[in-house]
């Protein structure tokens, strides 16, 4: 036998390449290590946790879902594509343990938002569990911090494997809840709906901070109220309270009303077992004018937003549109191609959206960890928000409560611009709800 387990002269089985998709090499191309392009998910837990257990548990999660058991492979400079490759086993630890302490869960958070897992070791993912009490309210409990590279995997898959890992460590099924019910689509695009190719607003610089990297702030709130037969959903109330709070903070700044367009990511894809994992959101900008957003008119703003979001879910198009399609096609070397990216994407940042909102919607799985742990009663996900537009919006629910998280640049806001920002969010949120 060889080293490897082979007989000499039997084939050398080579690992599984797959192919860079389009949003993946387009990331891979812009990656910057002053905003490190993570995903945080943090999941709170009554109860504790058995270390050996939940390694088990996560261990097996990943082998469920293989595709996420992948490195960047090694190729020449002259490769047309970069590639994943296929490991089959983990090459790093992905569960850590931090030791309590009172500032245990902000040092953690702070390790998400500025070491992103390497893209060169298997799984690109890291699962830190931190144990309270917690500084603040003196809570106890377990908190998971789950930091994910963005380049590699989007939040929502992620929680599919960390779904699969509460059902393998608590015993209980955690196939996902029906999605609730929508309005129906609209198939064509409404009319009056702003120009998607105006410049649009950028947010307006508070104090921002001398150190590099992103900050944080994450709160809790009523899931909004709507009546029954309202023609716009809780997501079409969280976008026009968005865009509210960034008009009312540009006008305390300032700054002239200007039209506005939020990125807001859209995933098709099953929450079963079956959910495909990596990068599996579309991304679609739903535009504001100025006047709409300064006229007062909520009801009628409320609607027009329903129509365009409906519409916008509705129509094919590739993940990043068929620019960023055409700009990854493999006629040349992915290294001349990252070259033109980037510098497109400088070209361009006049037209970067404004902010992004990303409503993860009701957590679709029980997030039941088992009797001494218990099942999850807040789960927070923060999406990157690197410049040019420095600010995103990521929204989720679990039992009747939203819990939000604000993401910026230190480089356009510092942590007293983001409590100012969360009021503003809560107070257009309100908002929405009076809206009869």
């Amino acid at each position: 036998m060889t080293a490897l387990g082979h007989h000499a002269g039997d084939p050398v089985r080579r690992p599984v390449r797959i192919p860079f998709p389009v949003v993946d090499e387009v990331a891979r191309h812009c990656l910057q290590e002053e905003e490190p392009e993570t995903v945080l998910i943090e999941v709170h837990l009554p109860g504790s946790l058995d270390p050996s257990r939940l390694r088990k548990a996560f261990a097996e999660a990943l082998h469920r879902h293989p595709r996420i058991l992948m490195h960047q492979a090694r190729l020449p400079w002259y490769a047309r594509r970069y590639a994943w490759e296929l490991t089959g086993d983990p090459e790093v630890e992905a569960v850590t343990f931090s030791p309590p302490g009172p500032d245990a869960l902000r040092e953690a958070r702070a390790r998400a938002l500025s070491q992103a897992p390497p893209l060169a070791l298997s799984p690109p993912i890291r699962l830190e569990v931190v144990p309270g009490p917690f500084a603040g309210d003196g809570t106890h409990g377990t908190v998971l911090v789950l930091t994910v590279h963005h380049t590699a995997l989007d939040g929502p898959a992620c929680l599919r494997i960390l779904a699969t890992a509460a059902e393998l460590y608590g015993g209980r099924d955690h196939s996902p809840a029906a999605p609730p019910v929508r309005p129906p689509e609209a198939p064509d695009r409404p009319a009056n709906t702003p120009s998607p190719w105006v410049r649009p607003a950028r947010v307006a610089p508070g104090n921002p901070e001398t150190s590099p990297g992103n900050g944080l702030l994450v709160t809790e709130l009523p899931v909004p109220h709507r009546p029954k037969a309202a023609p716009y959903t809780v997501n079409d109330q969280l976008m026009v309270a968005t865009a509210l709070t960034v008009a009312r903070w540009n006008e305390e700044h300032g700054a002239r009303p200007r039209p506005m367009r939020i990125t807001m990511p859209v995933d098709d894809r099953p929450r079963d077992a079956t959910m495909p994992i990596g990068n599996g959101t579309r991304l679609v900008e739903v535009p504001f004018s100025a006047e709409e957003l300064t006229d007062g008119d909520l009801p009628a703003l409320l609607r027009r937003t329903a129509r365009r979001t409906r519409a916008l879910k509705s129509l094919p198009r590739p993940q990043l549109g068929h620019g960023a399609a055409l700009l990854t096609a493999p006629v040349v070397p992915v290294v001349w191609r990252a070259a033109a990216v980037r510098a497109l994407r400088r070209a361009a940042v006049p037209w970067t959206s404004t902010t992004l909102l990303s409503n993860v919607g009701r957590i679709p799985y029980p997030m039941d960890f088992g009797a001494e742990a218990g099942r999850a009663h807040a789960v927070w996900f923060s999406a990157p928000a690197r410049m040019p537009r420095g600010l995103t919006f990521t929204t989720a629910s679990t039992d009747g409560r939203l819990h939000l998280a604000l993401r910026w640049s230190r480089a356009l806001l510092g942590p007293d611009d983001g409590a100012r920002l969360r009021d503003l969010f809560e107070h257009s949120l309100h908002a929405t709800e009076e809206t009869p």
